[in-house]
C-alpha cells in the first residue's frame, strides 16, 4: 500500500442531496434500467495513461505533476500498478484500460523492453486476482517514441513497420493474459504532413495489411475479444487515414475486415472530425461496427485535443441514446480517456474528477432510457419516414428512372415540403435532460 490517496474515503452513492465531495449523487451500480443493472450498462473503465503516466504538460508547457512513482524503473512501475488499484478500489468501477508504454519504462531493446512487460502483467494479473478490476482493452503506444514520427504501420521503413508488429503481438499477448475483453488500435501517427514525400497509395495497402495481420494473430492465440480501431483526424497528423468511422469503414471494407473489426469512438475525436458523438455513434450502429467509447469533452474554444472528463449531461444523455438503441455495449464499455488539469495538482482532484464524470454519465445514461421509454423521438422519427413503408415505394425503389418518371406522370406527384420539427424534437429532449 502507499500513502498518495491517503485520508480520502471510498466513494459510494448517497442520492442527490449528498453534499459530500467524494460520494456519488445518480451512479448507483445496482440501480435497474431497461432490464440490467447501471454498473452492466455503462461498463466504466479508467485509463492508465492520463490518470497515472501524464506529467501535465500541454503544447506550450512541460510537466507540472510530481509523482513518486515517475521513473523508468521497474520498481517504479510496481509502484504506479500499487497507486492505480489504490484508486480503482476507491472509485468500484469494474475496469481499466492502458497502453504498454503506460505501465512498464522502456528498455535498452525490444526483448527488454518485452521482459519489463511480462513482468509488469504479472505483477498486475495478482492484484487483479486479489479484487482488482478487469481489463476492458489493451494496446500498444506506436505513436510517442521518436521512432514512430513518420507512422507505424504506414512508416516509409520497413523495419518500423515490423518493430510495431511486433510490439502489437506482445500487446495482444499480455491483453490475453490479463482476460482482456477487447484490443484497441489507435493509429497516432498514421498520417502523412506533406504528398512531397509520400507514396500514399503504398501507405494505405501497408496500414490494411498490419489489421490484417492483427486480426490473424487474434484468431491464432484463441483471442475472443473484439479488435477495435479507434478513429482520429489531422491531430498529431496532418493528413489521418483513419478520420472518423465512415472513412475507416471503407478502409475496413477495402480489406476484407468489416466483419472483424470494430470502433472504440471518442467523443474528443468526434468533434475534431466536425462531428457530434451521437453521429459517430449512430454511423458506427447503422454499419454493424460499434464496440466501445472514449468518454471525455474538448474545450470548444481550442483547436485541439484536450480530453477534458465530461460534464455536460445533454450532450452524455444523445450519446448514450444511440448506444441503447443499438442495445447496448457487448464487450465495449465507457472508458474515461481524460485527464485533470494540469494545475490540478492534488491526488484528490483524480479522484473526485472520475466521480464527476462517473454522475454524469449516469444521468446521462437515465435520461436517455427515460427518452426511450417515452418513445416520442422514435415514433417522430418512425412517422417522418412512413411514406417509405408503403408498397408503392418500394415498387419504385426496386424500379429504375424510368418507373420514377411513370410514378410522377400515372399519379401527377407534386410533392410539397414538411416540417422537420427540430425545435419540437429539442424541446421533447430537454424534458429529460
Amino acid at each position: 500500500m502507499t500513502d498518495f490517496f491517503q485520508d480520502i474515503p471510498k466513494a459510494r452513492f448517497e442520492g442527490p442531496d449528498s453534499t459530500a465531495d467524494f460520494a456519488f449523487r445518480h451512479y448507483n451500480p445496482d440501480e435497474m434500467l431497461m432490464g440490467k443493472r447501471m454498473e452492466d450498462h455503462l461498463r466504466f473503465s479508467v485509463a492508465w495513461w492520463h490518470s497515472f503516466a501524464w506529467p501535465g504538460g500541454d503544447p506550450f508547457g512541460g510537466q507540472t505533476f510530481e509523482r513518486p512513482w515517475f521513473g523508468d524503473t521497474m520498481a517504479l512501475a510496481r509502484m504506479k500498478a500499487d497507486v492505480a488499484f489504490e484508486l480503482f478500489a476507491l472509485l468500484g468501477q469494474p475496469y481499466f484500460c492502458f497502453h504498454d508504454a503506460d505501465i512498464r519504462p522502456e528498455g535498452d531493446s525490444f526483448a527488454q523492453s518485452t521482459r519489463n512487460l511480462e513482468e509488469i502483467v504479472e505483477y498486475i494479473g495478482q492484484k487483479m486476482a486479489a479484487g482488482g478490476p478487469r481489463l476492458l482493452w489493451g494496446t500498444a503506444n506506436l505513436f510517442t517514441e521518436r521512432r514512430f514520427m513518420s507512422g507505424a504501420a504506414t512508416n516509409p521503413d520497413p523495419d518500423v513497420f515490423a518493430y510495431s508488429a511486433a510490439t502489437v503481438k506482445t500487446c495482444m499477448d499480455a491483453t490475453l493474459k490479463l482476460g482482456g475483453e477487447n484490443y484497441v488500435l489507435w493509429g497516432g501517427r498514421e498520417g502523412y504532413e506533406t504528398l512531397l514525400n509520400t507514396d500514399l497509395k503504398r501507405e494505405r495497402d501497408n496500414a490494411g495489411r498490419f489489421l490484417q495481420m492483427v486480426v490473424e494473430y487474434k484468431h491464432k492465440i484463441g483471442f475472443k475479444g473484439a479488435i477495435l480501431v479507434e478513429p482520429k483526424p489531422q491531430e498529431p497528423s496532418k493528413h489521418q487515414y483513419d478520420y472518423d468511422v465512415a472513412t475507416v469503414y471503407g478502409f475496413l471494407r477495402e480489406f476484407g475486415l468489416e466483419n472483424e473489426v470494430k470502433m472504440n469512438i471518442e467523443q474528443g475525436h468526434a468533434i475534431l472530425a466536425g462531428h457530434s458523438f451521437e453521429h459517430e455513434l449512430a454511423m458506427a450502429s447503422s454499419l454493424g461496427i460499434l464496440g466501445s467509447i472514449d468518454m471525455n469533452r474538448n474545450d470548444y474554444q481550442s483547436g485541439w485535443d484536450t480530453d477534458q472528463f465530461p460534464n455536460s449531461v445533454p450532450e452524455v444523455a444523445l450519446a448514450y441514446y444511440e448506444i441503447l438503441k443499438a442495445g447496448g455495449f457487448d464487450t465495449g464499455g465507457t472508458n474515461f480517456d481524460a485527464k485533470i488539469r494540469r494545475q490540478s495538482l492534488d491526488p484528490a482532484d483524480l479522484v473526485a474528477a472520475h466521480i464527476g464524470a462517473m454522475d454524469v454519465c449516469a444521468r446521462g445514461l437515465k435520461a436517455a432510457a427515460a427518452m426511450l421509454n417515452d418513445g416520442g423521438l422514435e415514433a417522430a422519427r418512425t412517422a417522418r419516414y412512413a411514406g417509405w413503408d408503403t408498397a408503392q415505394a418500394k415498387t419504385m425503389l426496386s424500379g429504375g428512372l424510368d418507373g420514377c418518371y411513370d410514378h410522377v406522370i400515372d399519379n401527377a406527384v407534386s410533392p410539397q415540403p414538411r416540417s422537420g420539427q427540430q425545435e419540437r424534437l429539442e424541446n421533447l429532449v430537454n424534458r429529460f435532460v
